[in-house]
């Protein structure tokens, strides 16, 4: 569920805007929001296991979900939706690395790859089944039923974990860094939030929270540098290649999911497709990462994983290059093909550049590296959205800038009546054509720190320090 929900809502963007006549840089948030909560509570997974127990973080947890998904799902404002994703959020943030922690501990070290595997496969499936659904459920009842969905599986997940999962005592005492937890995520937030304004606004509306998230955000670092036990283990940065790798997953989640993010938009918008058709197209990218991800694995245990994601960076870039090339004109096969190739791409590149941060660490550093490296994926992804969104919403304006219903960007490309279509629509599809440029231009960026990605898996393994 928690994985799912990362990508279910992408295809429903379009009705949302519709539903609450919102523009596009407000809606986003319904995205964001929840990326960010996750990011916000993963750090949060080894202290509340070791307080309060395994059993009880993971019912807990699922039990925060539920209530977000409820709660979304009865969103009468689109501010109220936003609340309700970051609960959303919150509870999904803790349930993967919780139950992780479980099933490792009653796999056993000897068991530990097979376990993997099986905790692999809704991280592969999600990007798959999340348009799929939400596109069938937005078209066929309403968009409501892709959170009310979460309330019965929740429920049954809850009655099973009662009676099945062990109970997993308390085993730690360590006070939590409230101090630290409220500086990064409203930090992360308002910095986000300063980027939103830029591209409409300027002046104070701009600057005071982009100044309020620089100084939050240093805050945090000053302190946990100073903290006995952290929030996050920033020590891990002072080794480069961690850094690097750090930085390179950074740019790709920017780049990668914020066009993730546009792609259905862009279905709808230009080609006038149901979300349900939205939702298929995406699913091929979900298919060509499913069966890459696992090659691509086998592949980097005899070159190393920085070839491998390096490679996989390469072929994103070449279809998003493609994809605009082809333009909105572009038969549905082609389309397809294109989309499945970035799927290749993405299997190969997001999980080896980890592979390759984690190859770098000292074995007692693994999990906090892995920590820190989901955080990173997440924020990057978050700015990728809401960059992407800002940028679309002014390409749009700046073409279409109203059409009778007083709202440009996304509404006035919502609203154009059937008898201007014709003549709108190549200036629709020129807009997120213009925006997709910018995620071509992220990855080649993101190129750069590749370039410096450990070479093998047993490059730094042994060492503490460079």
């Amino acid at each position: 569920m928690a994985i799912l929900d990362v990508t279910v809502v992408t295809v429903a963007i379009n009705k949302l805007s519709v539903e609450f006549g919102v523009p596009l840089e407000t809606i986003q948030w319904a995205t964001t929001g929840y990326t960010l909560a996750l990011a916000t509570v993963i750090p949060l997974t080894s202290w509340a296991t070791g307080r309060f127990g395994t059993k009880r973080v993971y019912l807990a947890a699922v039990a925060t979900f539920i209530a977000g998904s409820a709660l979304a799902g009865s969103a009468w404002s689109i501010e109220s939706l936003i609340a309700f994703r970051v609960l959303q959020g919150l509870g999904g943030g803790l349930i993967m690395p919780t139950g992780m922690i479980i099933l490792t501990d009653l796999a056993g070290p000897q068991r530990i790859g097979r376990i993997m595997g099986v905790l692999g496969l809704p991280m592969l499936l999600g990007p798959i089944l999340g348009p799929l659904l939400g596109g069938v459920l937005v078209d066929s009842a309403s968009w409501r039923w892709i959170f009310f969905i979460n309330v019965p599986v929740g429920i049954v997940t809850i009655a099973l974990g009662l009676r099945i999962l062990p109970p997993g005592h308390p085993t730690s005492r360590e006070r939590l860094d409230v101090v630290g937890l409220l500086m990064l995520s409203p930090g992360l937030a308002v910095l986000i939030y300063a980027l939103a304004q830029a591209s409409h606004s300027s002046g104070p509306a701009v600057v005071v929270p982009g100044a309020a998230g620089v100084l939050l955000i240093a805050g945090f670092v000053v302190r946990t540098v100073r903290a006995r036990n952290p929030l996050i283990n920033l020590a891990l940065f002072r080794k480069r290649s961690f850094m690097v790798s750090a930085v390179a997953i950074l740019l790709f989640g920017f780049a990668f999911f914020g066009a993730t993010f546009l792609l259905p938009l862009y279905y709808q918008n230009v080609r006038d497709v149901t979300a349900a058709r939205a939702g298929t197209l995406m699913a091929v990218q979900g298919v060509g990462a499913l069966l890459s991800m696992p090659l691509a694995g086998m592949v980097a245990d005899r070159l190393g994983p920085a070839r491998i994601a390096r490679t996989g960076i390469v072929v994103i870039a070449a279809a998003l290059a493609a994809l605009l090339a082809v333009g909105a004109t572009a038969p549905y096969p082609i389309l397809d093909v294109i989309l499945f190739v970035m799927g290749v791409g993405m299997g190969m590149a997001l999980m080896q550049m980890v592979s390759a941060a984690v190859s770098a660490l000292r074995k007692a550093d693994v999990p906090a590296g892995t920590t820190v490296l989901n955080i990173v994926q997440q924020v990057g992804s978050s700015f990728g959205v809401a960059a992407m969104s800002e940028i679309l919403s002014t390409q749009l304006a700046s073409r279409l800038p109203s059409i009778n219903t007083g709202r440009g960007g996304l509404g006035a490309a919502q609203s154009v009546p059937p008898e201007l279509r014709a003549k709108a629509a190549p200036l629709i599809a020129d807009a997120f054509q213009s925006t997709l440029v910018w995620s071509l231009v992220m990855l080649a960026v993101a190129i750069v720190p590749a370039l410096f990605l450990p070479r093998s898996n047993t490059s730094d393994v042994s060492s503490h320090s460079e």
